[in-house]
């Protein structure tokens, strides 16, 4: 039991950005856009954020940097997002094409930035990244938290969070009750990138010294199954973030246990995955999603 409650700081560092992530993909699908781009867009803050800590720690910056870092990774993530919801929205692309186009461009916008910056194909180590508090959480644990109270607050206490789900679910009643549904929609995938790059930004900030290509790792698509698999509400969402979470902390904390140290390192490894694959058949038949998710819409049309 001992080993178990040492475990929860380690389990929570590692929750913490899939659940976050999760959280703005679950906000995005309810308005009806489908966001794939989640593993882009956490590539995208977790870049920024650790290129913008190694060059403020350069200039002299004191412990401040580490917020600012991961301000300046929420925000780089936010705005890269509209270029979905641009494509997804605006000019009704595919919204799976378009997603899977930001992950591509991710991939290769921090490579470059990264060339351009450091003359490598990732950012220099930091010195020191985020630190925990007296009982060895990290702050992002508690960002989390704040993300999914907040979440359920907007989606089901204020008039915002009743009209984002009206579109989702039926946009041309929506239209037809007075709300823009374009507008709910941009901002709506304006959150999922600001929480996604946000996400990123703890992911480099607390379990790594810098950025390179491997740094995300699926995150991304861990937290956008995670959705699926949480029925798109945030306790439901929340505990699947928490089982593929804790999924994945296996293959860290696996050595505290005598009786599984004999099995390969691997088997850990694939388990996130192999759990995703799992909830996703076993959800296949069930029509949780809004109705009108990933459905392109055109204002005024019946």
């Amino acid at each position: 039991m001992e080993i178990l409650i040492n475990m929860i700081p380690s389990v929570l560092m590692i929750v913490a950005p899939i659940l976050i992530t999760a959280i703005g993909g679950m906000i995005c699908e309810r308005s009806g856009v489908v966001n794939i781009a989640l593993e882009g867009l956490m590539s995208i803050g977790a870049f920024t954020a650790a290129a913008a800590h190694v060059l403020m720690e350069a200039a002299g910056a004191g412990g401040g940097s580490v917020w600012i870092a991961l301000a300046l990774g929420a925000a780089m993530g936010a705005i890269f997002s509209m270029i979905h919801a641009f494509a997804a929205i605006s000019l009704n692309a595919d919204q799976t094409i378009s997603g899977t186009g930001i992950n591509l461009l991710a991939t290769g916008a921090t490579i470059f930035a990264a060339q351009v910056l450091f003359n490598a194909d990732r950012t220099r180590e930091f010195r020191m990244g985020m630190q925990t508090d007296g009982l060895g959480f990290y702050p992002t644990a508690y960002i989390a938290l704040v993300v999914v109270v907040v979440s359920w607050v907007l989606l089901y206490k204020l008039p915002f969070g009743m009209r984002l789900r009206a579109c989702g679910e039926h946009p041309n009643a929506a239209e037809s009750a007075g709300i823009n549904v374009i507008r709910i929609r941009y901002i709506a995938v304006g959150i999922s990138g600001l929480l996604a790059g946000l996400a990123g930004g703890a992911v480099v900030l607390t379990q790594t010294i810098q950025y390179t290509s491997n740094t995300i790792n699926g995150r991304g698509f861990i937290a956008l199954a995670a959705v699926s698999f949480g029925r798109w509400t945030p306790l439901g969402v929340t505990g699947a973030a928490f089982i593929f979470g804790f999924a994945q902390a296996l293959s860290i904390i696996v050595v505290n246990f005598s009786a599984l140290r004999s099995l390969p390192t691997e088997v850990f490894n694939i388990m996130p995955y192999l759990i995703t694959l799992a909830a996703l058949v076993i959800f296949s038949g069930k029509n949780y999603a809004p109705k009108a998710a990933g459905v392109a819409y055109e204002k005024g049309a019946s």
